[in-house]
């Protein structure tokens, strides 16, 4: 039955049930209004329109938790659907949103798939670059520089060692953003190699980092290896500019349905409600291989960041 007819229907069913009610009830109206009549009438109008607003209520609940679920809907954080309740037009409407959700997440799958594709192969070429072309210049102008201060008198030598020590504190700053731009590490000695590398990295006088990776993990594929990278580096990255922390802790420990990376640290904490396009990235990446990403306090206090990543069979 349309959403219409159920709504005439239920009020014709509440004004149907007053007119006998006085039809056929003892009460009567007199001229002028008794003021006991009046109060007979007011009680019965009171009653038809909490009857009326009782059988609205039930009648359009399932529209209110579909209302519910379009507000709170995020394609990043997949949930459970709107239950399919109500009949007719109502649970038509309801399955209708959960197909449109399920056609929406596959889409943002695909496009966030081909989207980090591209980002991938473009960090690969400019890493490639810095290293060929820029790294390969400076490596010439420190060798030119060396030779020209051989050459110079003492006054000019001092000079040119100082520009020299410029030069390459450059040329190390330029490999150190390659190697985040492409983690070479992890193609040639593998995951675990290239978390204890990117720990020590961020290894520093005013930041600890401590790893703890157990070995014999099971095999994740290349996809989740990079995803799993990409999520420690950037909540390494978020901790050493934005946490204002002393400690950072790096695990990585099997699970029963695959394998669990947890970054935590002692800083400032972070504020769920302002995140960032680097959180939103680790969101989209944790999608892309059916992994699992939460973001929370602490036990004590900081931030921390768990990703559960499915082995390949079970992800199937």
């Amino acid at each position: 039955m349309p959403l219409f007819w159920r709504i005439f229907l239920l009020n014709a069913v509440v004004l149907v049930a007053a007119t006998a009610l006085l039809l056929l009830g003892p009460a009567t109206v007199s001229a002028p209004v008794r003021l006991a009549e009046a109060a007979v009438l007011s009680g019965g109008l009171a009653a038809m329109l909490i009857a009326n607003a009782l059988l609205l209520r039930i009648g359009l609940a399932p529209l209110q938790r579909l209302a519910r679920a379009m507000t709170t809907t995020d394609l990043l954080r997949p949930g459970a659907r709107p239950a399919v309740g109500g009949h007719g037009e109502v649970a038509e409407l309801i399955t209708t949103f959960n197909t449109m959700l399920d056609r929406l997440e596959a889409e943002r799958a695909t496009s966030a798939a081909r989207a980090l594709t591209a980002q991938e192969a473009e960090r690969h070429r400019i890493a490639q670059e810095l290293h060929d072309e820029i790294g390969q210049t400076l490596t010439a102008v420190l060798l030119d520089l060396k030779r020209v201060a051989d050459q110079a008198p003492d006054p000019v030598r001092e000079q040119l060692h100082q520009v020299q020590e410029t030069t390459r504190a450059s040329l190390d700053e330029i490999r150190r953003i390659a190697r985040r731009l492409r983690p070479g590490v992890l193609e040639e000695l593998g995951l675990t190699s290239a978390l204890k590398s990117l720990a020590a990295e961020f290894t520093s006088p005013a930041l600890s980092v401590r790893h703890h990776i157990e070995p014999d993990l099971p095999p994740l594929g290349e996809n989740a290896e990079l995803v799993l990278y990409r999520v420690a580096q950037e909540s390494l990255t978020n901790t050493a500019r934005h946490a204002d922390a002393t400690r950072v802790g790096l695990t990585l420990e099997r699970t029963p349905d695959g394998v669990e990376l947890c970054v935590r640290d002692n800083g400032r904490g972070i504020e769920v409600a302002t995140e960032g396009a680097g959180i939103r990235g680790m969101r989209e990446r944790a999608l892309l291989i059916g992994a699992g990403l939460t973001f929370g306090p602490a036990p004590d206090g900081g931030t921390e960041v768990r990703l559960t990543v499915p082995t390949p069979h079970r992800s199937q």
